[in-house]
């Protein structure tokens, strides 16, 4: 019995030093998936990873040498990311055929994402959760289809009303979700 309590004990003492350890309910994370970010020059600006959650596709992303200010972030339909002007993407993840922005009575599309802001420093470290969309194959939300998609950053803030892309101005980053 007093080795039994020694051992809990120790147990708990060596899970309590451990900081930011994030251990979903299930205990298994069956869908995560890491990209690199390119900016218009195809220069890697940072990583986005992405885990599936039981409350969507967690986003995290880590980036550096942005232009600060408020920045549109989407979900667009295939995994290309040509520069400069990232146009093979396509346009937002929408399997169900509504319009653009969380603000418009006909939106939104899946692949609409709060806008992000990048800091004076052109650094942003943020962590998004999507309920729209997964990364479970052969599912019409999914970000991995045949051709994947892509996570693209636009030059301005998305308005989240104007159809087909909130106003959000030129494409600035992209990262492949294959």
């Amino acid at each position: 019995m007093k080795k039994w309590i020694i051992a809990c004990a120790a147990i708990l003492v060596t899970g309590c030093s451990q900081q930011n350890v994030s251990i979903p309910v299930s205990g298994v994370i069956e869908h995560s998936l890491a990209t690199t970010i390119v900016d218009a020059t195809g220069k890697g600006i940072g990583t986005a990873e992405l885990t599936e959650t039981e409350a969507g596709v967690r986003i995290h992303l880590l980036l550096k040498g942005m232009t600060p200010g408020v920045k549109a972030i989407h979900f667009h339909e295939v995994g290309k990311c040509e520069y400069p002007k990232f146009t093979t993407a396509g346009s937002h993840v929408n399997p169900t055929n509504k319009q653009h922005g969380f603000d418009n009575p006909k939106g939104y599309h899946s692949g609409d994402l709060p806008n992000l802001t990048v800091g004076e420093n052109g650094e942003v470290d943020l962590e998004i959760t999507s309920p729209h969309v997964t990364l479970e194959k052969g599912k019409s939300n999914s970000l991995l289809d045949a051709d994947g998609s892509a996570l693209v950053i636009h030059e301005k803030a998305d308005d989240y009303k104007t159809d087909p892309s909130g106003n959000s101005g030129d494409r600035i980053a992209c990262g492949v979700l294959k």
